[in-house]
């Protein structure tokens, strides 16, 4: 297991937002009034700082940021009937005053690409052309890229990425969470739902609806994958994987309760064509630093699989649920920062007593460099290792604004942080 380093100072800072409503062509739009934000403290290293620009917009899912600095968030459930805020900040005071709502799908994955907005449902991807203010110029006539995905209700987000050659990569989790057969704990043979579930497809960005039969199967053997991110400068997709669910249910002569607990990792991978993950058929355990024959397919928690499927080159602890991934490219924060890996972890590790949290992974020549840390902590803002109390915010998504401070989305409250640094580099 890569070893957790925490940061050891932190800035704490208090805002105020609030919310009014008016209408305008049919889409919805909110305007500032004169309500107060609960108190948020992150903590971060030195020199950093961190405000809440929105709140109360909903089950928020990941974000995009505009080259002029707007904000474009998806929602997981619709809000007004709308699945989409542009967000914008009119007088320029660092809090979004401004939101307008369109598309009447829920889902996770958006992101700008080429002056074009891509937004997914849970079973497609739709195509937005931007203006030169980085403003929808149609909310009502998206393009469909992408048409007739696998959606069963579970785990049915549709991630993105686009690479630099007009590439859209979509992930695919599994309805079944071990690929079980039903009322049992044997594994399907060959687990048939990997021909449609459990990877990420590739699509092309300039073609209409598209689907299976029109994509690359790009990777397999990812149950879950909400995380992903296209690295522009070792030209390959990397993608944080949710690991599997309980052992002992099935399988008590194997694990305890305490092992369920602890196993498998989170992974990060580094995909290129072909890649195979392998799940679930395995599952990697970061303390022994191997991958594990799973239990459904005669594992018994010792027997390892060497070569065959693809090695992470991360790992983390279980449980935490990886749910964006950012390669942070811009000049704002010191240099350790540069080209390295941000990771939000929307849930908590029991045994670790931490989670809902910003990590981050240093890069040097395109791989991990270094321990993964804690980089923004407290959006729960409770003790966890002796909680009392509500979660206050639940971390999300991941955007880089174009001054280069970092976005954070929650789905709890729908709030949105704004990190910034200050300090010396």
């Amino acid at each position: 297991m890569r070893k957790l380093t925490l940061c050891c100072a932190y800035s704490f800072l208090a805002f105020t937002f609030s919310t009014g409503l008016s209408s305008c062509n049919g889409n919805k739009i909110t305007e500032n009034k004169s309500d107060t934000l609960h108190k948020a403290n992150l903590k971060l290293p030195p020199g950093f700082s961190a405000a809440i620009v929105a709140d109360s917009l909903g089950a928020l899912r990941h974000l995009a940021v505009t080259k002029q600095g707007d904000i474009y968030v998806k929602l997981n459930t619709l809000k007004d009937g709308k699945g989409i805020y542009f967000l914008t900040d009119t007088n320029h005071d660092g809090i979004i005053d401004k939101r307008i709502g369109f598309a009447d799908y829920p889902g996770t994955g958006i992101l700008i690409k080429n002056d074009e907005l891509y937004a997914s449902s849970n079973s497609g991807v739709f195509k937005y052309k931007l203006n030169d203010k980085g403003m929808v110029t149609d909310t009502g006539k998206p393009e469909t890229i992408v048409k007739g995905l696998v959606e069963k209700k579970r785990d049915n987000s549709k991630s993105l990425a686009i690479d630099d050659q007009g590439n859209l990569y979509v992930t695919i989790g599994s309805y079944n969470e071990i690929c079980r057969e039903p009322n049992s704990g044997k594994g399907m043979p060959g687990c048939p739902l990997l021909d449609s579930v459990g990877g990420v497809w590739q699509f092309k960005t300039n073609k209409t609806d598209q689907s299976y039969g029109d994509a690359v199967h790009y990777a397999r053997g990812l149950k879950n994958v909400v995380g992903l991110n296209w690295n522009s400068n070792t030209k390959s997709l990397f993608v944080m994987q949710h690991g599997r669910g309980p052992f002992d249910d099935k399988f008590p002569q194997y694990y305890t309760p305490k092992q369920s607990a602890e196993l498998p990792a989170e992974t990060m991978y580094e995909l290129h064509q072909g890649a195979d993950a392998g799940w679930p058929f395995v599952y990697y355990d970061q303390f022994k630093k191997k991958k594990m024959l799973s239990p459904e397919y005669g594992g018994d928690g010792k027997k390892t699989v060497e070569g065959k499927y693809l090695d992470p080159i991360a790992a983390f602890p279980a449980h935490l649920a990886p749910n964006d991934l950012l390669f942070y490219t811009g000049t704002m924060f010191p240099e350790k920062y540069r080209n390295g890996a941000f990771i939000v972890f929307h849930n908590q590790s029991v045994p670790l007593k931490k989670g809902f949290l910003v990590a981050f992974v240093p890069f040097k020549n395109g791989k991990p460099s270094g321990d993964w840390e804690i980089f923004a902590d407290n959006f729960a803002g409770i003790d966890l290792s002796k909680p009392k109390g509500p979660i206050q915010y639940r971390p999300m998504g991941l955007a880089q604004g174009p001054d280069g401070s970092l976005y954070v989305s929650d789905d709890l409250k729908g709030s949105i942080f704004r990190i910034s640094y200050s300090g010396k580099k």
